[in-house]
Parts: C-alpha cells; structure tokens; sequence
C-alpha cells in the first residue's frame, strides 16, 4: 500500500461464548495518521442481518463521519454469522469498504456452514458471493467495495 492511509475506521466484534444468543459488542476505532482519534460503539445481533444497518448508522451518526475516507472490517460477518453487505454499506456511507484477513478465506466452508447451520443462509450466502473473491494484496487478502484494486 503506497498512498498513506488517514481517516480510516476500523470495526471488528467483541469475543462471545460458544452459548451465547443475543447482541454482541462491535467496536470501531477512527484513526488519523495512525492515531486513533475516537471510539465508535454498537451492538449487532448474533448470526443476525442487521450488521450492515447498524455500521452505517453508526459511521453516519458519528462526529467523524465527514472526515472519514475508507471502512475496514476484518472479515465480512460479525458476531459469528451476521454478514455485511458491502456494497450496501459502501451505498448508504459513500465511503469505500475493505474486508481484510491475514488468511486467505474458504468460501466453500463458509457456504456450506451458512446453508446448514444458519437462520437465513441463503440470503447471506449471496451477500458473500455478491462482494466477490478474495484478492492478494499485500500480504494480506482483501474484498471491496467502492475502491479499485490498485487503490486498495
């Protein structure tokens, strides 16, 4: 990555229990210049659909939301299976969304525990087909919305 990132929120969810039913803590952290300059707090359901209306309330509801210039999310479900869609959230926000993960992802393992474990599975199956493959970049691997592969 060439261009210095500033402005940048990154979400990812809080650690639940096996058992856990429920609402699971999801934390944003807004960093300039790679200092965090605020902490954005919601909560999204466990294996729910709401993970991509709650974001965009909360980066839209934000003192910070006028300077913020890209989304990150590491991994595109939050609290276990609650699936953004990106491109929906990059819609509602105008601000490019970047998945990233240090592993490269196994689509077929999570189609296959979506379509016979999870409330909801084919509906978000096809939210993760629909934000594309996994691209290389720079060690890690990456999936976006609102931003070219070169500028991701």
């Amino acid at each position: 990555m060439t261009a210095k990132l500033t402005h940048v929120i990154g979400f990812d969810d809080a650690p639940f229990g096996h058992a856990h039913r429920g609402d699971v803590a999801v934390v944003g952290i807004v960093y300039a210049n790679h200092r965090p300059e605020g902490v954005l707090l919601t909560k999204v359901r466990r294996d729910g659909a709401n993970a991509t209306a709650k974001l965009a309330r909360a980066v839209l509801g934000s003192r910070h939301c006028p300077h913020l210039r890209l989304i990150m999310l590491q991994g595109i479900a939050l609290a276990g299976f609650n699936v953004v869609d990106i491109n929906e959230l990059f819609a509602r926000t105008k601000l490019p969304v970047l998945v990233v993960s240090r592993v490269k992802p196994d689509p077929q393992s999570v189609r296959r525990a979506l379509l016979s474990r999870i409330r909801g599975g084919k509906r978000k199956w096809r939210l993760v087909e629909r934000a594309g493959a996994s691209d290389p970049v720079a060690g890690l691997w990456v999936q976006r919305a609102g931003i070219s592969a070169d500028a991701a």
